[in-house]
Protein backbone atom coordinates (compact mmCIF):
# COMPACT_ATOMS: atom_id res chain seq x y z
CA UNK A 1 0.00 0.00 0.00
CA UNK A 2 3.00 2.33 -0.54
CA UNK A 3 1.56 4.12 -3.39
CA UNK A 4 -2.18 4.40 -1.71
CA UNK A 5 -2.51 7.92 0.14
CA UNK A 6 -3.09 8.43 3.28
CA UNK A 7 -7.13 8.74 3.14
CA UNK A 8 -7.47 5.24 1.40
CA UNK A 9 -5.34 3.45 3.78
CA UNK A 10 -7.36 5.32 6.75
CA UNK A 11 -10.57 3.46 4.84
CA UNK A 12 -8.55 0.17 4.48
CA UNK A 13 -7.68 -0.12 8.01
CA UNK A 14 -11.16 1.28 8.99
CA UNK A 15 -12.52 -1.99 6.73
CA UNK A 16 -9.89 -4.39 8.22
CA UNK A 17 -11.16 -3.43 11.69
CA UNK A 18 -14.54 -4.01 10.38
CA UNK A 19 -15.55 -0.59 11.98
CA UNK A 20 -19.32 0.40 11.19
CA UNK A 21 -19.49 2.98 8.25
CA UNK A 22 -21.76 4.64 6.18
CA UNK A 23 -20.49 6.03 2.80
CA UNK A 24 -22.11 9.59 1.63
CA UNK A 25 -21.90 9.57 -2.42
CA UNK A 26 -21.69 12.92 -3.57
CA UNK A 27 -24.35 13.85 -6.60
CA UNK A 28 -21.82 13.41 -9.22
CA UNK A 29 -21.14 10.31 -8.90
CA UNK A 30 -23.04 9.07 -11.76
CA UNK A 31 -19.86 10.32 -14.09
CA UNK A 32 -17.88 7.60 -12.82
CA UNK A 33 -20.47 4.76 -11.33
CA UNK A 34 -23.40 3.72 -12.46
CA UNK A 35 -26.63 3.06 -9.84
CA UNK A 36 -27.37 0.66 -8.11
CA UNK A 37 -23.96 -1.13 -8.62
CA UNK A 38 -22.43 1.59 -6.90
CA UNK A 39 -24.28 0.94 -3.56
CA UNK A 40 -23.89 -3.04 -4.21
CA UNK A 41 -19.77 -2.28 -5.02
CA UNK A 42 -19.41 -0.31 -1.39
CA UNK A 43 -21.45 -2.59 0.82
CA UNK A 44 -19.39 -5.48 -0.24
CA UNK A 45 -16.30 -2.90 -0.11
CA UNK A 46 -17.66 -2.65 4.09
CA UNK A 47 -19.73 0.25 4.34
CA UNK A 48 -23.45 -1.37 6.05
CA UNK A 49 -24.78 1.54 4.60
CA UNK A 50 -24.89 4.25 1.61
CA UNK A 51 -26.86 7.70 1.25
CA UNK A 52 -27.39 9.76 -1.36
CA UNK A 53 -25.44 13.53 -0.15
CA UNK A 54 -27.83 14.64 -2.83
CA UNK A 55 -30.59 14.36 0.70
CA UNK A 56 -28.06 16.99 2.02
CA UNK A 57 -28.55 19.12 -1.04
CA UNK A 58 -32.58 19.34 -0.19
CA UNK A 59 -31.41 20.64 3.49
CA UNK A 60 -29.03 23.07 2.27
CA UNK A 61 -31.75 24.41 -0.26
CA UNK A 62 -34.68 24.56 2.85
CA UNK A 63 -31.75 26.64 4.63
CA UNK A 64 -31.66 29.03 1.75
CA UNK A 65 -34.55 29.34 1.62
CA UNK A 66 -34.85 30.08 5.12
CA UNK A 67 -32.26 32.29 4.82
CA UNK A 68 -33.94 34.98 1.88
CA UNK A 69 -37.06 34.23 3.85
CA UNK A 70 -35.67 35.87 7.00
CA UNK A 71 -33.35 38.70 5.45
CA UNK A 72 -35.15 39.37 1.85
CA UNK A 73 -33.18 42.29 2.06
CA UNK A 74 -29.85 41.08 1.99
CA UNK A 75 -27.19 39.87 -0.64
CA UNK A 76 -25.74 36.57 -0.74
CA UNK A 77 -22.74 33.86 -2.58
CA UNK A 78 -23.77 30.81 -2.53
CA UNK A 79 -21.41 28.45 0.04
CA UNK A 80 -21.19 24.54 -1.29
CA UNK A 81 -17.79 24.71 -2.54
CA UNK A 82 -15.10 25.08 -0.55
CA UNK A 83 -12.70 26.07 -3.25
CA UNK A 84 -14.70 29.07 -3.42
CA UNK A 85 -14.70 29.92 0.44
CA UNK A 86 -11.44 29.86 1.19
CA UNK A 87 -10.63 31.67 -2.01
CA UNK A 88 -12.87 34.37 -0.28
CA UNK A 89 -11.51 34.28 3.49
CA UNK A 90 -8.01 34.08 2.18
CA UNK A 91 -7.98 36.65 -0.95
CA UNK A 92 -11.43 38.44 -0.31
CA UNK A 93 -12.08 39.13 3.15
CA UNK A 94 -14.12 41.59 2.69
CA UNK A 95 -16.82 39.73 1.16
CA UNK A 96 -16.92 37.32 3.97
CA UNK A 97 -20.39 38.70 4.89
CA UNK A 98 -22.06 37.73 2.06
CA UNK A 99 -21.04 34.02 1.88
CA UNK A 100 -24.34 32.05 2.89
CA UNK A 101 -23.54 31.08 6.73
CA UNK A 102 -25.66 27.50 5.80
CA UNK A 103 -24.53 24.01 5.37
CA UNK A 104 -23.22 22.85 2.24
CA UNK A 105 -24.76 19.37 1.10
CA UNK A 106 -21.20 17.16 2.47
CA UNK A 107 -22.46 19.14 6.16
CA UNK A 108 -26.23 18.41 6.22
CA UNK A 109 -25.65 15.12 4.82
CA UNK A 110 -23.13 14.09 8.28
CA UNK A 111 -25.70 15.71 10.20
CA UNK A 112 -28.24 13.76 8.80
CA UNK A 113 -26.08 10.59 9.34
CA UNK A 114 -24.93 11.06 12.46
CA UNK A 115 -28.97 11.43 13.82
CA UNK A 116 -30.03 8.37 11.72
CA UNK A 117 -26.61 6.03 12.67
CA UNK A 118 -25.31 6.75 15.28
CA UNK A 119 -21.45 5.77 15.92
CA UNK A 120 -21.04 5.28 12.69
CA UNK A 121 -18.28 6.49 10.51
CA UNK A 122 -19.08 8.83 7.97
CA UNK A 123 -16.79 8.89 4.62
CA UNK A 124 -17.75 11.30 1.84
CA UNK A 125 -17.31 10.26 -1.55
CA UNK A 126 -16.98 12.70 -4.28
CA UNK A 127 -15.23 14.54 -6.95
CA UNK A 128 -13.23 17.35 -4.53
CA UNK A 129 -9.86 17.50 -2.78
CA UNK A 130 -10.98 20.41 -1.07
CA UNK A 131 -13.81 18.68 0.67
CA UNK A 132 -11.43 17.24 2.77
CA UNK A 133 -10.24 20.47 3.98
CA UNK A 134 -14.16 21.36 4.42
CA UNK A 135 -14.19 18.55 6.81
CA UNK A 136 -11.16 18.34 8.85
CA UNK A 137 -10.58 21.98 9.32
CA UNK A 138 -14.09 23.80 8.97
CA UNK A 139 -16.61 20.51 10.51
CA UNK A 140 -13.59 18.72 12.83
CA UNK A 141 -16.56 17.32 15.54
CA UNK A 142 -18.40 15.63 12.77
CA UNK A 143 -14.96 13.65 11.82
CA UNK A 144 -15.69 12.48 8.23
CA UNK A 145 -13.33 10.68 6.42
CA UNK A 146 -13.30 12.30 2.41
CA UNK A 147 -12.22 10.28 -0.32
CA UNK A 148 -12.54 10.98 -3.92
CA UNK A 149 -13.60 9.10 -6.92
CA UNK A 150 -10.43 8.28 -7.74
CA UNK A 151 -9.40 7.38 -4.05
CA UNK A 152 -11.98 4.54 -3.78
CA UNK A 153 -11.23 3.29 -6.84
CA UNK A 154 -8.07 2.47 -5.31
CA UNK A 155 -9.58 1.16 -2.07
CA UNK A 156 -11.77 -1.02 -4.73
CA UNK A 157 -8.64 -2.36 -6.09
CA UNK A 158 -6.86 -3.11 -2.79
CA UNK A 159 -9.94 -5.34 -1.90
CA UNK A 160 -10.72 -6.89 -4.99
CA UNK A 161 -14.09 -5.31 -5.56
CA UNK A 162 -15.38 -5.36 -8.89
CA UNK A 163 -18.49 -5.27 -10.20
CA UNK A 164 -21.33 -8.30 -10.17
CA UNK A 165 -24.68 -8.75 -10.99
CA UNK A 166 -26.16 -8.95 -7.86
CA UNK A 167 -24.56 -4.95 -7.20
CA UNK A 168 -27.79 -4.49 -9.74
CA UNK A 169 -29.99 -5.51 -6.61
CA UNK A 170 -28.87 -2.74 -4.25
CA UNK A 171 -30.14 0.36 -3.44
CA UNK A 172 -29.80 3.74 -2.05
CA UNK A 173 -30.68 3.67 2.10
CA UNK A 174 -31.04 7.57 1.83
CA UNK A 175 -32.42 9.19 -1.07
CA UNK A 176 -32.45 12.79 -2.40
CA UNK A 177 -34.47 13.28 -5.59
CA UNK A 178 -35.06 16.53 -5.75
CA UNK A 179 -31.42 17.62 -6.08
CA UNK A 180 -29.66 15.42 -7.79
CA UNK A 181 -28.73 17.83 -10.86
CA UNK A 182 -26.73 20.03 -8.05
CA UNK A 183 -23.35 19.13 -9.34
CA UNK A 184 -24.00 20.71 -13.11
CA UNK A 185 -23.19 24.52 -12.81
CA UNK A 186 -26.24 26.45 -12.17
CA UNK A 187 -28.29 23.62 -10.81
CA UNK A 188 -28.35 25.07 -7.27
CA UNK A 189 -30.12 27.94 -8.43
CA UNK A 190 -32.44 26.00 -10.46
CA UNK A 191 -33.62 23.06 -7.98
CA UNK A 192 -33.92 26.19 -5.06
CA UNK A 193 -36.44 28.19 -7.10
CA UNK A 194 -33.81 30.92 -7.79
CA UNK A 195 -34.60 30.92 -11.35
CA UNK A 196 -38.18 31.59 -10.35
CA UNK A 197 -37.65 33.72 -7.26
CA UNK A 198 -35.19 36.16 -8.93
CA UNK A 199 -35.07 38.14 -12.52
CA UNK A 200 -32.08 37.60 -14.51
CA UNK A 201 -30.24 40.56 -13.49
CA UNK A 202 -30.80 39.41 -9.91
CA UNK A 203 -29.65 36.10 -9.90
CA UNK A 204 -26.05 34.78 -11.87
CA UNK A 205 -24.36 31.02 -12.38
CA UNK A 206 -20.47 31.06 -12.42
CA UNK A 207 -18.30 28.30 -12.80
CA UNK A 208 -14.66 28.11 -13.83
CA UNK A 209 -11.34 29.43 -12.40
CA UNK A 210 -10.99 31.90 -15.48
CA UNK A 211 -13.77 34.31 -14.67
CA UNK A 212 -14.74 33.60 -10.69
CA UNK A 213 -12.38 36.47 -9.20
CA UNK A 214 -13.49 39.21 -11.34
CA UNK A 215 -17.10 37.81 -10.33
CA UNK A 216 -16.50 37.67 -6.87
CA UNK A 217 -14.61 41.28 -6.87
CA UNK A 218 -18.01 42.79 -8.95
CA UNK A 219 -20.53 41.32 -6.27
CA UNK A 220 -20.15 43.61 -3.74
CA UNK A 221 -20.44 46.90 -6.26
CA UNK A 222 -23.08 45.15 -8.29
CA UNK A 223 -25.84 45.93 -6.38
CA UNK A 224 -29.01 44.95 -8.54
CA UNK A 225 -27.49 40.79 -7.96
CA UNK A 226 -29.34 39.47 -5.26
CA UNK A 227 -27.66 36.00 -5.19
CA UNK A 228 -24.56 34.77 -6.93
CA UNK A 229 -24.47 30.24 -7.52
CA UNK A 230 -20.78 30.05 -7.89
CA UNK A 231 -18.69 26.98 -8.57
CA UNK A 232 -14.69 27.14 -8.59
CA UNK A 233 -14.82 24.15 -11.56
CA UNK A 234 -16.03 25.18 -14.88
CA UNK A 235 -19.12 23.21 -15.97
CA UNK A 236 -19.70 22.37 -11.84
CA UNK A 237 -18.60 19.65 -9.63
CA UNK A 238 -18.59 16.70 -12.37
CA UNK A 239 -15.53 18.58 -13.53
CA UNK A 240 -13.74 18.32 -10.12
CA UNK A 241 -9.77 16.83 -10.10
CA UNK A 242 -11.09 14.15 -7.76
CA UNK A 243 -13.48 12.80 -11.06
CA UNK A 244 -11.85 9.33 -12.62
CA UNK A 245 -13.62 10.23 -16.54
CA UNK A 246 -12.34 12.10 -19.22
CA UNK A 247 -15.40 12.46 -20.87
CA UNK A 248 -16.21 15.79 -21.87
CA UNK A 249 -18.36 18.04 -20.18
CA UNK A 250 -21.21 17.55 -22.00
CA UNK A 251 -21.01 13.84 -21.86
CA UNK A 252 -20.92 14.23 -18.17
CA UNK A 253 -23.84 16.12 -18.01
CA UNK A 254 -25.63 13.77 -19.63
CA UNK A 255 -25.48 11.40 -17.31
CA UNK A 256 -26.32 13.22 -14.23
CA UNK A 257 -29.54 14.16 -16.24
CA UNK A 258 -29.75 10.64 -17.02
CA UNK A 259 -29.74 9.42 -13.73
CA UNK A 260 -31.90 12.50 -12.45
CA UNK A 261 -34.50 11.76 -15.50
CA UNK A 262 -34.81 8.14 -14.65
CA UNK A 263 -34.91 8.50 -11.09
CA UNK A 264 -31.98 6.60 -10.59
CA UNK A 265 -32.60 4.22 -13.26
CA UNK A 266 -29.17 3.70 -15.60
Amino acid sequence: MQNINLETKELLNLIEKKDKMVAMLAPSFPVDFSYPEIVGMLKRLGFEYVVEVAAGATVTNKQLHALLKLYPNKRYITNPCPTINRLVKNKYPYIIPFLTPIDSPMIATAKIVAKKFPGYKKVFIGPCFAKKLEAKEDHPKLEILVLTYKEIAEAFQAKNVFLEEGDKSFSFDIIGTETRLYPISGCLAQSAGLTKKFTDLEYDVISGPKIIEKALQDFPYNLELKILDILYCEGGCINGPGVISKDSLDKRRERIIAYWDHKGGI
